[in-house]
């Protein structure tokens, strides 16, 4: 970006563009912010035009690119730039922004069509302008509201007086269900009765046509003239154009139903309304069931527009294409662009699907790459490094997977609490890969005087304990320990007196499950104890932990809350969506 302090607009214009500047980088997700920042470019100056300093030009190029890489999908701030670009450069500098703009939201009717239209003004080779309709076309053509496209590359061929080029574009809209078919199929009509019968149908069915007519006037000996028979010919040509209406008629009746649903066909980073995205979920429900690939793929192009910062149509996207045979590349590019564009890191569980992707194509490296990119934004994000454990487990080994724990809770950017939950991890690998029970117990032992106010440590390791196979010989010893557990917590751990009862009736449960003909004794001092009246309860009368001999203090509410807190894989937040639900869909 320009340097504000030497370049472009007055001093106070700078001030301000260089304000807006550090609260985008502040906060890039604030579009209000990137919306003032573009304004106050726009406005240097006096307002930018091809006499403005390069330097203010410059400063407006690099808001716009970096505003457009952010969100790539407002087509209106495409169509601005270019607008901008042919004011201040002349039609090449646009014609770039309009390719860039269309590259990146390839399916935008909006967009394509102003493109063509800006072509059309600005050039005069004819089959330059067709080329640019006709990639268009392969983009936008399927478009339920693709009408704006198609009337501009009619209006293209009728300024060019090429009639048969019309009928040619008309016949591929017939086919189409659109919002307006009904307008093209009449003009369609209209056109055929002065165009060639050999251009109506393909040879063969002229021919059969042809047969059917003298075959129905065989019998009665006539001799009918060319005119006549061309002119019945015409006839079954009509009665097939009308069958294709008719067809196409039902196929838009059965869109209808999901297309008049659809509030908001744009991008924008305010969230949809819960019924948006049950209507976005039927219909492609519906298009799957219809079974045809090119119409499944431009509706879940057309709904990623809509709902591209919802990670669930991603999701669903990638496991479509990941079934339709030798669709591998394309199912990596959904989750790049997925990952790499629209789903905000802070939600990981994208980017880990893809490398689940890559690793299963043999591509280990890349899939190592993926969770070594989420960690270097989110340290603490547990699932990632167990995955990455997981993911070296698998390839490489236990002690590879091991050895990724133990460079974690060595480092100095990971939380305490993400260290209790990869601990835990480490010690269920020793107990349920390598089978050593003991050296699983020695993990938690040697662990608990660091890890002791992280509610997941306790919970994993009575899990552990409690899920060891005993008998009568060996109950007592088993009983110690789980007792030892007990002990520990009351003696170590500063989380919540609630928290520790939740925990204790795990203990008072195995009591009287698996406990000796003694138990009950436990059981009542326990239940006294911890749940008694405050005058014998010991939870909150327990002398605070130490360190080094020194009191610890008591958790803070923000640190209490991570302590106590639980570690979800990320497709446990995939639940089966409510139909019912009202009000605005969070984005996840």
């Amino acid at each position: 970006m320009a340097d504000f302090n030497q370049f472009g607009a007055s001093d106070e214009e700078n001030a301000e563009i260089k304000k807006l500047t550090l609260e985008v980088e502040a906060d890039t997700d604030n579009f209000e912010s990137w919306e003032k920042l573009i304004h106050a470019c726009e406005a240097q100056e006096g307002g930018l035009n091809r006499n403005s300093s390069p330097q203010a030009l410059a400063t407006l190029r690099a808001v716009y690119d970096r505003f457009l890489l952010k969100f790539p999908l407002l087509f209106g701030y495409w169509k601005k730039y270019a607008d901008l670009e042919f004011n201040i450069s002349g039609p090449e500098s646009a014609e770039m922004i309009y390719e860039r703009g269309c590259a990146s939201i390839t399916n935008c009717v909006d967009l394509w069509t102003s493109y063509c239209s800006f072509k059309m003004e600005t050039t005069h080779t004819p089959h330059l302008v067709r080329e640019l309709f006709e990639r268009a076309a392969t983009c936008v053509g399927l478009d339920f509201l693709a009408h704006p496209f198609w009337d501009t590359y009619i209006e293209y061929e009728e300024r060019q007086e090429a009639q048969d080029k019309i009928f040619a574009i008309l016949q591929r809209v017939i086919h189409i269900p659109m919002h307006q078919y009904a307008r093209y199929f009449e003009r369609f009509r209209q056109l055929a009765h002065s165009r060639p019968i050999t251009e109506l149908v393909p040879a063969d069915t002229l021919a059969r046509f042809q047969s059917e007519v003298e075959a129905e006037a065989a019998p009665y000996g006539v001799v009918r003239t060319e005119l006549e028979v061309e002119r019945d010919i015409r006839a079954k040509i009509d009665t097939k154009f009308y069958e294709i209406f008719q067809k196409t008629q039902d196929e838009v009746t059965k869109r209808w139903t999901y297309e008049s649903e659809i509030k908001r066909p744009y991008f924008h980073v305010t969230e949809l309304d819960n019924s948006q995205l049950v209507n976005w979920r039927k219909y492609l429900d519906f298009e799957e069931g219809e079974g045809d690939y090119a119409r499944v793929t431009f509706l879940y192009e057309r709904c990623l527009v809509t709902c591209a910062l919802y990670d669930e149509f991603w999701l669903r996207y990638a496991r479509w294409m990941s079934a339709q045979p030798g669709k591998e590349e394309e199912v990596r590019h959904i989750y790049m662009r997925a990952a790499t564009i629209f789903v905000p890191i802070s939600r990981p569980g994208i980017r880990l699907q893809f490398a689940y992707f890559e690793e299963s194509r043999g591509r280990t490296g890349v899939a190592r790459d993926i969770h070594e990119a989420i960690l270097m934004q989110l340290p603490d994000s547990v699932e990632t490094i167990v995955s990455w454990a997981n993911l070296e487990r698998r390839q490489n080994g236990l002690d590879a997977a091991i050895q990724v724990y133990k460079a974690q809770i060595d480092s100095p950017q990971v939380d305490i609490f993400t260290k209790a939950v990869l601990v835990t991890r480490w010690a269920f690998l020793l107990w349920k890969i390598k089978g050593s029970v003991d050296e699983a117990r020695t993990v938690f032992l040697k662990n608990v005087q660091w890890y002791a106010d992280s509610r997941h440590f306790w919970e994993k390791w009575l899990e552990f304990e409690l899920e060891q196979p005993t008998n009568a010989e060996v109950e007592s010893q088993h009983a110690e320990r789980v007792k030892h557990i007990f002990d520990e917590l009351l003696a170590k751990s500063r989380i919540s007196s609630q928290a520790k009862k939740e925990l204790f009736l795990v203990y008072l449960t195995y009591l009287q499950e698996r406990g000796g003909a003694d138990a009950m004794k436990q059981f009542l001092s326990v239940d006294r104890e911890i749940y008694g009246p405050a005058s014998l309860a010991v939870l909150d009368k327990q002398p605070l932990a130490r360190e080094n001999g020194v009191p610890r203090a008591p958790l803070d509410d923000a640190t209490r809350a991570k302590a106590e807190s639980r570690y979800h894989a990320y497709y446990e937040y995939f639940t089966e969506p409510e139909p019912n639900a009202q009000g605005n869909a969070p984005f996840q």
